[in-house]
């Protein structure tokens, strides 16, 4: 498995870099595409908020290949923290080079830099998931759980 550099998202080009690939990776302009994007002052407020982590991996040839976004969860019941990976996409031209795993070790590495007691994520059943399905049995414990969207309105 070929390894991708991976770098933590910092600037305000790379956030963008960021959405391109989740854009491309889980074809949803709505949620992604440039037209609802957050504005230049929301997004530096995410970039320097620690309980954010956004990783972009790049190709040989400087490209953006892959992007990860995570949140940590300070727990209550102990001093610790939990990661959730909100978001792993790769662009098609880059699957099956090593890029998510790329991305998913330098989150490991970032979690044990700040102590947090583990990582976890979340896959939907369907076919339309199993590429994500195999990589995260491949790297993790599966628990089969039910989740709840919650309404606002």
């Amino acid at each position: 498995m070929r390894t991708s550099p991976v770098t933590r998202v910092s600037t305000e080009v790379q956030f963008h870099q960021m959405l391109d690939i989740f854009e491309e990776a889980f074809e949803d302009t709505e949620n992604y595409g440039k037209a609802t994007r957050p504005k230049a002052p929301y997004i530096q407020a995410l970039l320097t908020n620690p309980d954010f982590i956004g990783l972009l991996s790049v190709d040989g040839q400087g490209n953006a290949a892959g992007a990860l976004a995570a949140y940590v969860l300070r727990k209550f019941e102990q001093e610790r923290s939990e990661i959730y990976i909100y978001d792993l996409g790769v662009r098609t031209r880059a699957r099956k080079q090593g890029v998510a795993g790329s991305l998913i070790e330098e989150l490991k590495e970032l979690a044990r830099q700040m102590g947090a007691s583990s990582i976890f994520v979340q896959a939907d059943k369907g076919a339309e998931d199993y590429p994500a399905q195999q990589l995260y049995r491949k790297l993790g414990s599966e628990a089969d759980v039910f989740h709840y969207d919650l309404k606002l309105d």
